[in-house]
C-alpha cells in the first residue's frame, strides 16, 4: 500500500472517521464529563479538516486519495453528529428539519460525485461547500455541549441553534449549485449518447 496515504493530512483525515465511536460511546455515558470530552474530542476533529488542507498545501503532500478521504471523513462526521444530537435530545421539534435537510444534502452530494465518477467527471468542492462546512461544526459543537455550554459561553446554546439555521441555509444553497451543476452534466451526456445511436 502506497505510503502516501499514511501522511499526517491523511491520518488527521482518518481521525474524524475514528472519533465517530468514541463521540458514540460519550454520549451513551452522559453526564457533564462525558459532554465536555465529547465536545473536546469534536473540536480537534474540526480543527484537523483546517489543518490537514493546509498542511497538504504547505509540504506538497496533496493525493488524489487524500481528496477523496478528506471529503468523505468530513460528511461522515457531520452525518454522525446530526444522529448523535437528534439520538440523545440535543435537537428537538422542528430543528430536527435542520439536521435532517443537512443530512439529505451530503447523501445527495456525495451520491452525485460517485454517479458522475463513472463517466470520469470530477464535482469540485466550492468555496460555499466549505464554508458551509465550517458553519455546520461550529453550530454542532455549540449544540452538542447542551446545557453545560453557558458555564463556558453564554448563551452557547442559542448561538448554536442560531449557527443552525445558517448552516441549513448554506447547505440548501449549495446543494442546489452542486445539483444544478449534476443536472447539466447529465444532460450534457444524455445528449452525447443520443448522438452516438
Amino acid at each position: 500500500m502506497p505510503k502516501s496515504l499514511f501522511n499526517i493530512p491523511n491520518l488527521l483525515s482518518f481521525y474524524r472517521i475514528m472519533v465517530v465511536p468514541l463521540l458514540t460511546i460519550f454520549f451513551f455515558i452522559g453526564g457533564e464529563t462525558a459532554t465536555w470530552i465529547a465536545t473536546f474530542l469534536f473540536f480537534w476533529a474540526c480543527i484537523s479538516d483546517y489543518l490537514d488542507g493546509v498542511i497538504a498545501r504547505r509540504t506538497g503532500q496533496s493525493t488524489i486519495f487524500g481528496k477523496f478521504i478528506d471529503s468523505t471523513s468530513d460528511k461522515i462526521l457531520i452525518g454522525s453528529v446530526m444522529m448523535l444530537l437528534v439520538s440523545f435530545g440535543r435537537l428537538t421539534g422542528p430543528w430536527i428539519l435542520c439536521a435532517l435537510l443537512i443530512f439529505i444534502r451530503e447523501i445527495l452530494v456525495a451520491g452525485l460525485r460517485e454517479f458522475l465518477g463513472q463517466y470520469n467527471v470530477a464535482v469540485p468542492v466550492t468555496w460555499m461547500g466549505k464554508w458551509k462546512t465550517a458553519t455546520q461544526m461550529f453550530a454542532s459543537g455549540f449544540v452538542m455541549a447542551g446545557n453545560y455550554g453557558p458555564k463556558l459561553v453564554p448563551h452557547s446554546y442559542a448561538i448554536g441553534k442560531g449557527a443552525f439555521i445558517i448552516a441549513t441555509l448554506m447547505t440548501l444553497i449549495s446543494g442546489w449549485d452542486y445539483l444544478s451543476a449534476g443536472i447539466k452534466t447529465l444532460r450534457r451526456l444524455e445528449n452525447e449518447k443520443a448522438r452516438e445511436v
